[in-house]
């Protein structure tokens, strides 16, 4: 008789909690600082800025995005299809202070081609003049042997650059990464994502605030960081997740639809405006990368019309406002300290939905 496994404890996603109020001395949401300072683990870089990152997808992550989230000291992911030209004449423009390296991210996959275009990408930068700080080593998958290996090959090819690895859901693989990949941030999360199908395809998966709380604890314990990737709808979700532990959140959803992001502005028949956002596993993006879906997988992601929103100034200042105020409610000065001053509160019923 095969033994099945069952966890019987609940696992909980960012909806199924609120954050419990307590006493503040905070007095305005203008005395929060939603800036933080970090000295990795393996590179030994030290950054200091706003801990939210825009997701390697092509329809979030452009050139345009990363001058937005620059000038707030936010980082851009880009996906691993990005012209660096591009990223090169940016940070050679000297048009704003924060158009440099602290604020970008390059992404590679883990095949030998990938370790071929990233190192061409780092000698084009370095030959410009650009040091590079942040390398994510991006697959859906984290738990493959290879990821570790892959990882060992960056760390040794790039001893310096603070890398980000996953993604992930879990404890043992958190410390395997960190300790033996030599990974200073951990990507967390697994089909929790607007696009992505993964948990419909495969039927695995975590709740994102239960593994961004066990991860934490395991990356927390090596002196390691983790970053929570996906499951973002709302303002208050950011608030959660760096309450769970999350030293970094990395938004796709939020930041999808506005000026900055890549592809066409539509005008349908009704003179409603939008723009296609799509996972990087759904059939849009392997048939533009890849000429079609290999025989051998099937597509994890999907493509929604996001209504247009204009420029993404205006969210990031609501972002912004909302971490802040959930920091007035529970008592935290800085975003480091919510994970100190949080008390989650299950809850069958988020808000009141009256009027919808």
């Amino acid at each position: 008789m095969i033994e099945m496994k069952i966890e019987n404890d609940i696992k909980l996603d960012f909806n199924d909690v609120l954050l419990r109020p307590k006493r503040s001395t905070l007095s305005s949401r203008s005395d929060v600082s939603v800036i933080r300072e970090f000295k990795f683990k393996h590179s030994g870089s030290t950054w200091s800025g706003v801990p939210v990152i825009s997701s390697n997808m092509d329809t979030v992550s452009s050139v345009e995005m990363f001058k937005s989230l620059a000038r707030n000291q936010m980082l851009t992911c880009f996906h691993k299809y990005i012209n660096i030209n591009d990223i090169i004449t940016v940070c050679n423009s000297n048009e704003h202070e924060y158009y440099n390296s602290d604020y970008f991210i390059l992404s590679t996959g883990i095949t030998d081609n990938d370790f071929g275009n990233l190192e061409k990408n780092v000698k084009l930068l370095t030959e410009n003049g650009i040091e590079l700080k942040f390398v994510c080593i991006d697959v859906a998958n984290g738990y493959m042997f290879k990821l570790i290996d892959f990882c060992k090959r960056i760390r040794e090819l790039l001893p310096n650059v603070t890398l980000i690895a996953g993604n992930v859901v879990s404890r043992e693989i958190t410390e395997e990464l960190v300790i033996n990949g030599k990974i200073d941030i951990i990507k967390v999360g697994i089909g929790s994502g607007a696009v992505c199908t993964t948990r419909l395809q495969t039927g695995v998966g975590m709740p994102q605030l239960s593994a961004v709380m066990e991860c934490a604890d395991a990356a927390h314990g090596l002196n390691a960081a983790i970053v929570s990737d996906g499951g973002i709808c709302q303002p208050g979700d950011l608030g959660k997740a760096f309450g769970g532990g999350a030293d970094f959140v990395m938004l796709g959803s939020m930041l999808a639809g506005h000026t900055e992001c890549p592809g066409d502005l539509i005008t349908d028949t009704d003179g409603s405006q939008y723009k296609l956002f799509y996972g990087m596993s759904s059939d849009t993006a392997m048939n533009k990368y890849h000429g079609g879906v290999a025989s051998y997988r099937s597509s994890e992601g999907k493509t929604v019309r996001v209504p247009y929103k204009g420029d993404v100034q205006e969210t990031i200042n609501n972002m912004l406002g909302g971490v802040r105020s959930t920091c007035t409610y529970i008592g935290a000065s800085r975003i480091k300290d919510i994970s100190k001053c949080a008390t989650f509160v299950r809850v069958n019923r988020q808000v009141n939905t009256f009027y919808k």
